[in-house]
C-alpha cells in the first residue's frame, strides 16, 4: 500500500490527502482537503526517523505554542497529530507560492520588493520573539508570498527538532536549520535567541537582493566554515540601486557576533523605514582609530600605534580627504566609544579601525572601514605578511580606502612610501618606540631621542628617523633641557639629514623649518619650508601647529592669519588639548578680548585631565591677560609646583608679580633664574624678560645679546606681541637689536 493509501485509511473522515506538493530533508508535504471545514490544506508529514526522534509528546508539546501564534504574516497552525507512530501538522495551502519559487523565476527581486518582505517577516519574527518562539529556520522555502505578502510558515517545528538534535537525531542525517541561512552560533551548537533568526533574515534579504546567498561552497561543512572567517560582499556594490541604508540593514543583520546586530525585528524595521541621519561631516572625512595589539606581548602596543599613525599619514596624502589628526583619533584608545559619538565629536563620516597581532616574523593586520551614521561595513580586509612587508600593507590599506572613497591619491605616492620605510624591520621598531616617548614630551623626549638614535644605528639612511631626531633636539633646547648651542647643531644636522635622505617627507620638510625659526633665524626660509611640508602632507598637525603659531604669529605678528589656519587645525584635532592651548596663546598674543582666551584654556582643561605644564600654564597667561593678578599668582604656583620650578613659568611668574605690587617677590625668583643659569640650561630670553620686568633694563639688554650669542631659541618667540614680555620690547636698544636681526614683525 502506497503512503498516500495508508494516510487516507489512518486519516479517513478527517482529511483527504491528495497528492505530493514537495519533499523536504525532515518532511514530505501533501496537498489535502480538509473535510470538516471543506477546505484545501498542506499536511506535512515528518519522516519516520526523526519523528522517532522526536517522539508525539513533545513534538505536540513545542507545536502547541506556534499554534497559539496569530500574526497577519505568520502561516497558522491548524492542526498536528500522530497516525501509526509518524507525525504530522496542518497548514493552510496557500494560494500563491514560496519566496523560493519567485528567486528561482526572477533571480533577484525589485529593490522595493525585497524590503517591502524583509519588513514583513521581521514582523512576524518580531511578534513570535516577544512570545518565546524562535523559528531556528528562517529561509526562502520558509517564506510563503500570499497575494504577494510574506507569510512564514514551520514556527515552532525548529524548537521540537532542536531540543533532540543530538547523536539519535543527527544520525538520521538531518540539521535543525539550512547551512545557506544559519547563523554562526546555530551552526556551533550554542544556544540561540531571537539574533539567530534576525541572521537568517539577513541571509534571505541579500539573495533577495543579489540573487546570490551570502555564503557558498561545495559542502555544507564549508559553506558554515566561511561565515566564521569571512565578511559578505557589500550589496550595495554588488548592485546598482540599493542604497546605502538598505546596504546597512542587510550588514548589520549578517554582523557574525549576535551583539552586534539588531536585537529585534521591530528595530530591524525601523532601520528600514527610518534610517539613521546622516552627520553634517563631509562624505571623504574619517578618522583612523588606534589599531588593538592582539599580540601576546604588551610590549607591541607602540607597534601597533605606530602602525596606525603611518596608516593615518598615508591618508593624509590624499588632498580630497579630511583626516582626523592623531591626538584626536587616540583619545578613544581603549574606551570602545560608539562609533556615531565618535564621528560627532571627531566631525567626521568615516573610521577606520582594526587590529595588528605580531608573532616572530610574521605580522597579521585587520582592518575596516566603517560609516559612523550607520555602522555600515563599507570595506574590510586581513593581511597576513612577513613583518618586513608592513610598509606594503600600510599602502595598501590607504590605496583601498581611496578607491572605496572615490578620492585620488596625491602623485608622488611610491616615493613617500619609500622615503618614509626602512629595510631594517628593528630599526622601525625602534623608531616607532621612540617616536610613542616623543609623544609624551617633558623627560620623555630624551628617552625617545635615544630610542630614535639607536634606530638610526640600524639603519643610518632612514630618513623619517633622522626627521623625529630633528624635532627632538628642537624640543630640548626650547625648553631649556639642552644648552641652546648644542641643540641647535645637532638639530640642524639631522634635519639636513633626514631632507637628504627624505626629499619628498613633509616631516623632513617641518624639521628642518622649525630649526631655520628657532635657532638659524631664516624667517623666510621657515617660512618655505612649512608651507612645503604642509604641501606634501596636508595632515601634519605638528607642522601646521608650529607654522601658524610661530611664524605667522611670533614672527610676523599676523594673528588673524594665524588664528584662521589654528581653527582650521582644530577641525581636525577637536580634541587635542595641544591645540586648544596653542589657540589660547594666539589670543593672549593677538590681544582678543579674555572672554575667548578663557574659552580655549577652559577647553585645554577639559580635554586634559592630568593637567600637563603647558596646560597649567596657559591659565597663567589666561589671567594676566585678563589683568587678574592674584588668580595669575594662585595659578603661577600651581605649575611651578607640578613642574619643578619650570624655566618658562618662572620667566611668567616675574612680570606676573610686578604687576600684582610685589616687586621684591619678583626680584627674588629672578635671583633664582640667573643662580641656575650658572648651573644648567636656562635661556637668555627668559632671562631678558624678567630683568625688563624688574625694571633692570642694561642687564635686559645684556641678556639678548647673549640671546644672539647662543642662538637662542626663545629669542624669535619672546620677542613676539606677549604680554609678559612688553618691558623687554618697549626698550629701543632690545627693538634695534630686534630689527638687525631681521625679525620680520620689527623690519619696516
Amino acid at each position: 500500500m502506497s503512503v498516500t493509501a495508508q494516510l487516507n485509511t489512518a486519516l479517513a473522515g478527517r482529511y483527504r490527502v491528495e497528492t505530493v506538493l514537495g519533499t523536504g530533508g525532515m518532511a514530505t508535504v501533501y496537498l489535502a482537503h480538509d473535510a470538516r471545514h471543506d477546505r484545501a490544506v498542506a499536511l506535512k508529514l515528518l519522516r519516520p526517523e526523526i519523528a522517532q526522534s522526536i517522539g508525539a509528546e513533545r513534538f505536540l508539546r513545542e507545536i502547541q505554542l506556534a499554534a497559539r501564534l496569530s500574526h497577519p504574516h505568520i502561516l497558522p497552525l491548524f492542526d498536528s497529530g500522530e497516525v501509526d507512530g509518524t507525525l504530522y501538522y496542518v497548514m493552510p495551502n496557500v494560494a500563491g507560492s514560496s519566496l523560493r519559487d519567485r528567486l528561482e523565476r526572477e533571480g533577484k527581486l525589485p529593490v522595493e520588493d525585497a524590503a517591502r518582505i524583509a519588513r514583513e517577516v521581521a514582523d512576524a519574527l518580531d511578534y513570535a520573539h516577544r512570545t518565546g518562539v524562535v523559528h531556528r529556520d528562517i529561509k526562502p522555502e520558509n517564506i510563503m508570498l500570499h497575494e504577494g505578502h510574506a507569510m512564514v510558515a514551520d514556527f515552532g517545528i525548529g524548537k521540537a527538532l532542536s531540543q533532540v538534535e543530538g547523536q539519535a537525531f543527527t544520525a538520521t542525517g538531518a540539521t535543525v536549520g539550512t547551512p545557506a541561512y544559519m547563523s554562526p552560533e546555530q551552526a556551533a551548537g550554542d544556544p540561540v535567541d531571537g539574533r539567530s533568526d534576525i541572521y537568517s533574515l539577513g541571509c534571505v534579504f541579500y539573495e533577495m537582493l543579489t540573487g546570490e546567498q551570502p555564503f557558498t561552497g561545495p559542502t555544507a561543512q564549508a559553506i558554515i566554515a566561511k561565515r566564521f572567517a569571512q565578511t559578505p560582499a557589500d550589496v550595495a556594490g554588488l548592485r546598482e540601486g540599493v542604497a546605502r541604508p538598505i546596504a546597512a540593514v542587510v550588514a548589520r543583520a549578517l554582523a557574525r557576533d549576535p551583539v552586534d546586530r539588531f536585537d529585534t525585528g521591530a528595530s530591524l524595521i525601523a532601520a528600514l523605514t527610518h534610517p539613521a541621519s546622516r552627520p553634517d561631516a563631509p562624505d571623504k572625512s574619517i578618522a583612523v582609530l588606534p589599531f588593538a595589539n592582539m599580540s601576546a606581548d604588551p610590549e607591541n602596543e607602540f607597534f601597533a600605534d605606530g602602525i596606525t599613525e603611518e596608516i593615518l599619514n598615508a591618508l593624509t596624502q590624499i588632498p580630497e580627504l579630511r583626516v582626523a589628526g592623531r591626538t584626536s583619533s587616540f583619545s578613544f584608545k581603549g574606551t570602545n566609544a560608539d562609533l556615531r559619538v565618535i564621528g560627532d565629536k571627531l566631525g567626521v563620516r568615516n573610521v577606520l579601525e582594526g587590529s595588528v597581532r605580531k608573532s616572530g616574523n610574521r605580522v597579521r593586520i585587520t582592518a575596516q572601514l566603517i560609516d559612523v551614521a550607520d555602522g555600515y561595513h563599507l570595506w574590510s580586509e586581513r593581511y597576513d605578511r612577513e613583518i618586513e612587508d608592513v610598509f606594503a600593507v600600510q599602502d595598501e590599506i590607504a590605496t583601498a580606502i581611496a578607491g572605496r572613497m572615490k578620492a585620488a591619491m596625491q602623485t608622488g605616492r611610491t616615493a613617500v612610501l619609500e622615503q618614509r620605510s626602512t629595510q631594517n624591520i628593528e630599526a622601525y621598531e625602534l623608531y616607532l618606540k621612540g617616536r610613542y616617548m616623543l609623544y609624551q614630551r617633558g623627560a620623555a623626549t630624551k628617552k625617545g631621542m635615544a630610542l630614535i638614535q639607536e634606530a638610526l644605528k640600524k639603519d643610518p639612511q632612514y630618513g623619517l628617523a633622522w626627521a623625529g631626531l630633528a624635532d627632538a633636539y628642537s624640543l630640548l633646547g626650547y625648553y631649556s633641557q639642552m644648552r641652546a648651542e648644542e641643540a641647535g647643531d645637532r638639530a640642524r644636522d639631522a634635519a639636513v639629514k633626514a631632507l637628504a635622505l627624505a626629499p619628498d617627507l613633509g616631516d623632513a620638510h617641518s624639521a628642518r623649518a622649525m630649526v631655520h625659526f628657532l635657532y638659524d633665524w631664516d624667517f623666510k626660509a621657515s617660512e618655505r619650508g612649512f608651507r612645503r611640508a604642509l604641501e606634501l602632507s596636508p595632515g601634519l598637525i605638528q607642522g601646521a601647529g608650529w607654522y601658524y603659531l610661530f611664524d605667522r604669529g611670533f614672527a610676523h605678528a599676523k594673528w588673524d592669519e594665524a588664528l584662521t589656519g589654528l581653527l582650521e587645525l582644530e577641525r581636525r584635532e577637536p580634541l587635542s588639548a595641544y591645540v586648544a592651548a596653542i589657540i589660547c596663546i594666539a589670543h593672549c598674543c593677538s590681544e582678543k578680548g579674555a572672554e575667548q582666551t578663557k574659552r580655549w584654556s577652559n577647553r585645554a582643561s577639559e580635554l586634559d585631565p592630568e593637567n600637563s605644564f603647558l596646560t597649567l600654564w596657559i591659565r597663567v597667561l589666561t589671567h594676566y591677560h585678563a589683568r587678574e593678578f592674584a588668580e595669575a599668582i594662585e595659578a603661577s604656583e600651581i605649575v611651578l609646583a607640578a613642574s619643578g620650578r619650570h624655566v618658562l613659568a618662572m620667566t611668567t611668574f616675574v612680570p606676573t608679580l610686578v604687576d600684582a605690587g610685589q616687586p621684591d617677590d619678583a626680584r627674588a625668583v629672578y635671583e633664582e633664574l640667573r643662580a641656575r643659569a650658572k648651573r644648567e640650561p636656562v635661556n637668555p630670553m627668559g632671562l631678558a624678560v624678567t630683568a625688563a620686568a624688574i625694571g633692570e633694563a642694561d642687564a635686559a639688554i645684556e641678556h639678548v645679546r647673549d640671546a644672539i650669542r647662543q642662538h637662542d631659541p626663545g629669542f624669535p618667540i619672546w620677542s613676539g606681541t606677549w604680554d609678559h614680555s612688553r618691558a623687554l620690547v618697549a626698550l629701543p636698544e632690545v627693538r634695534a637689536l630686534l630689527t638687525e636681526m631681521r625679525v620680520p614683525r620689527f623690519v619696516p
